[in-house]
């Protein structure tokens, strides 16, 4: 069997195989969808079925996942025959988006280098002043002469919006037209028409603003990009385009998500206030527990590899479910659970091996600040809603909730 030929037989679907997406549990709509956690189980590397009738690789316990993710026998490069994708939407965004995230060294590093020094650990921390800044400014508006708010609108969204756009040197009155677009580009019910569409607009407006910052630059990411000299507005616009998507939809969601968790977790909310010691473990352990990018992160194989005891063979895709491996009892035990004094480190909330998230030293710091200041500064803080009527984003690619009604 040529590896020429092993793409076209991943397509007929396997009669045992798990279809995937798969929706998250509907009893704790924290936890990974069951059958999953299941697989996680009894058959840790397993097929699955994706919406166009083809196949690929489910890869579901933490080490499996850790020895995907870090072996470069597994490409991220979504135009290689059998690389897996979650929806036609996700096809096409794929097909029309040859950014760093989606390419293999060498290419992959080189790009990935022009950003390194962005989001460097010391750089991040000294924004923190500016960070809490842009908190306590958030909740003195949203606190202004009210009791109640949709924390996602007023506080989640914004911060990590505001920020980000800051580093970029992006407008931030421009932030509805970004969010919009971002929201088509995440669903998992947008077609592949409105991707493309959409991608094109999003792409366009970067373009024009990576023009503008060659006439007049500013101290934003982008301006530094254009003064490199080494990518065209088009290749620079793409990365922004990355960047802002990134930057704001991941942090937001957690921020909303976090605070919905902890509200239904009394106990541990209690801890984190009376020690805020914890903060910085809290927020590993939150991003272990609830694990936002949760439909799978996507491989596909280039040579024979074993994983897990079972046979890939080149040509075949995989999707590593990282919420699965961040429950892994193995691991962390009674993963299940949430435990704001856990050691968490070795989650894989940002994935794992070369391509895991650049950005990940500012999303740390954006989580601490937020929930911390929350905790601190509306003690009375509560769900302002039945849980069951909260509207968890089930339809995105990014986990969290639509809207979150709270009060205090």
């Amino acid at each position: 069997m040529t590896t020429a030929q092993r793409p076209q037989e991943a397509r007929v679907a396997h009669p045992h195989s798990l279809a995937v997406p798969a929706a998250r549990a509907t009893g704790c709509p924290f936890d990974p969808a069951p059958e999953v956690a299941r697989a996680r189980r009894e058959e840790p590397v397993t097929r699955a079925t994706l919406w166009d009738g083809s196949t690929c690789w489910l890869v579901t316990r933490h080490e499996d996942v850790r020895a995907v993710l870090g072996d470069p026998r597994f490409s991220a490069d979504a135009t290689l025959p059998g690389f897996p994708f979650l929806t036609a939407g996700g096809r096409e965004l794929a097909a029309g988006n040859r950014t760093f995230i989606r390419l293999d060294d060498p290419e992959h590093a080189r790009l990935r280098r022009m950003l390194t020094a962005e989001f460097m650990v010391k750089k991040v921390e000294a924004m923190r002043p500016e960070v809490q800044r842009i908190a306590d400014d958030l909740l003195d508006a949203m606190t202004d002469g009210k009791t109640s708010a949709d924390l996602v609108a007023e506080f989640a969204l914004p911060l990590p919006s505001l920020v980000i756009c800051l580093l970029l040197g992006v407008p931030y009155e421009d932030h509805s037209f970004f969010q919009q677009h971002s929201q088509i580009l995440l669903s998992l019910r947008s077609t592949a028409d409105e991707v493309r569409a959409s991608s094109d607009e999003l792409l366009a407006y970067m373009t024009r603003l990576a023009d503008a910052k060659r006439q007049q630059p500013d101290d934003g990411i982008f301006s530094r990009l254009v003064a490199r000299g080494e990518l065209d507005s088009v290749d620079i616009a793409a990365m922004g385009r990355l960047l802002l998507i990134a930057g704001h939809e991941t942090t937001a969601n957690m921020t909303a998500l976090s605070t919905l968790a902890l509200l239904r977790n009394p106990g541990q909310l209690t801890r984190l206030r009376e020690e805020p010691s914890l903060i910085k473990g809290a927020v590993e352990e939150l991003l272990r527990y609830l694990t936002i990018v949760h439909n799978g992160v996507p491989r596909v194989a280039t040579e024979d590899v074993t994983i897990g005891g079972r046979t890939i063979p080149a040509g075949e895709g995989v999707l590593c479910t990282i919420n699965t491996a961040n429950r892994d009892d193995d691991v962390f035990p009674a993963g299940d659970t949430l435990d704001v004094g856990r050691d968490a480190r070795r989650h894989l909330a940002f994935g794992f091996g070369v391509h895991q998230c650049l950005g990940q030293p500012l999303a740390r710091v954006e989580l601490q600040i937020a929930i911390e200041t929350l905790l601190r500064r509306l003690p009375g803080l509560r769900l302002d809603t039945p849980f069951e009527d909260v509207p968890f984003r089930h339809d995105m690619g990014i986990y969290g909730v639509h809207a979150l009604p709270v009060a205090w």
